[in-house]
């Protein structure tokens, strides 16, 4: 059996200016497809994984888990408020503690705990659409995108909606832990950012202990199973989890569906008449643009996979982008295509994401909400992209109407 260290594997920067843009996925697809071992490639911090039965092994094997403190020691972080952010982060929890937190907040975040948002979401839609509709045209990221999931967040949290641009600030920061760019040049302003959203939680905590609503955070500090409650420190982390993670990836995710949709027209008026695909047409949102393309796992121990072993230590890329696309016609963006669903875009395995119902939720309410009132919908444009190393995002996003 060969050692992966030994292998003569293609090589690929994912910070690297080969990665950007639309070309990221024409890269990727000549890499999957280099003979027998394309479904693996090196980096300078990490082998990635290309294809999805790989991806899937790695993402629910019990030999694996997420790397956010070992990768954090290479950058440095080894104290502050941000390390104590990321060792206390859920996704760094493993085993009895990890399934512990998950039971005691797993009711919050149900499809029918999401459903009651609804409302609210739709409510926000209409007002940021005030802003932009006589005009028929906008940068969508500044005028919808960024704003919507924050007013979101902060309606979820039970926090003033007149917070939502600081959360927005926050999450981004927050969410910079886990982009080896960020944490190479931008620690100072993350350290700060958490800092900040700390001593905010809180202030929030405690007026929920004595003026309980109907919130998260009311119900994260009554959350209990089997006479297990969670600590103060928990019930805070977690509140901090929700804002990284809440936030900057909703809003991502939806400026790419925009985008995808502007150059895709008949999949857009495909929409436009036919309001019930909105659910299928989230789905292929995610499948054909996950925001999150790399999922890092580090292998606790030895690890053996199609006769490779993967020593103790080695760091993989988990790559849902070529994971997703690995279905017939993968490479077109089409709503009405019936596809599988076993999507990578919110993992797999133990560490799914906790606000996968959400995100849906509020990704179905947007493109239900703007496409009967966006008719001709098409790039006012280019768009700026940002890197895939991390949160995948969009930094401006130019549209037009008619």
């Amino acid at each position: 059996m060969a050692v992966v260290t030994d292998l003569e594997l293609a090589e690929i920067d994912l910070s690297g200016t080969e990665l950007a843009g639309d070309n990221y996925h024409r890269r990727l697809a000549e890499l999957a497809a280099q003979g027998e071992r394309g479904w693996l490639a090196r980096s300078p911090l990490a082998y990635l994984v290309l294809d999805r039965d790989s991806a899937e092994f790695f993402l629910r094997s019990r030999d694996t888990s997420f790397p956010g403190k070992e990768i954090a020691d290479l950058f440095g972080v080894s104290d502050g408020r941000l390390r104590e952010q990321i060792d206390a982060n859920i996704l760094n929890q493993q085993g009895e503690q990890h399934r512990r937190l998950r039971a005691l907040v797993g009711p919050a975040f149900t499809p029918r705990a999401a459903e009651r948002w609804r409302p609210a979401m739709r409510e926000f839609l209409g007002q940021l659409w005030g802003s932009v509709a006589g005009e028929r045209r906008c940068d969508f990221v500044a005028a919808i995108a960024k704003p919507y999931p924050a007013l979101t967040i902060a309606t979820v949290l039970g926090a003033p909606l007149e917070d939502a641009p600081r959360l927005h600030e926050w999450s981004s920061l927050v969410q910079r832990q886990f982009d080896i760019r960020a944490l190479a040049t931008q620690v100072p302003e993350m350290e700060r950012g958490v800092t900040e959203v700390y001593a905010y939680v809180e202030e929030l905590l405690a007026q929920r202990q004595t003026e309980p609503g109907e919130d998260l955070l009311t119900a994260l500090l009554t959350a209990q199973e089997a006479g297990d409650r969670l600590s103060h420190a928990e019930c805070v982390n977690l509140v901090l989890n929700v804002i990284a993670g809440g936030i900057d990836t909703t809003q991502a995710q939806l400026s790419h569906a925009l985008r995808l949709f502007a150059a895709s027209t008949g999949q857009w008026e495909i929409l436009r008449e036919r309001p019930e695909l909105v659910g299928r047409a989230v789905e292929e949102v995610l499948r054909a643009e996950p925001i999150t393309p790399f999922t890092a796992r580090i292998c606790v121990r030895p690890v053996s996979y199609r006769d490779v072993e993967f020593p103790a230590g080695t760091i993989v890329a988990v790559c849902a982008e070529r994971a997703n696309r690995e279905v017939a016609g993968g490479e077109e963006f089409d709503i009405t295509a019936e596809r599988d669903d076993r999507l990578l875009t919110f993992g797999a395995g133990p560490h799914f994401c906790l606000g996968a119902n959400l995100a849906r939720a509020e990704l179905q309410e947007a493109l239900g909400f703007l496409a009967p009132r966006m008719p001709g919908l098409a790039a006012d444009g280019p768009a700026l992209l940002g890197g895939v190393e991390g949160i995948y995002g969009v930094d401006s996003l130019p549209l037009r109407w008619s």
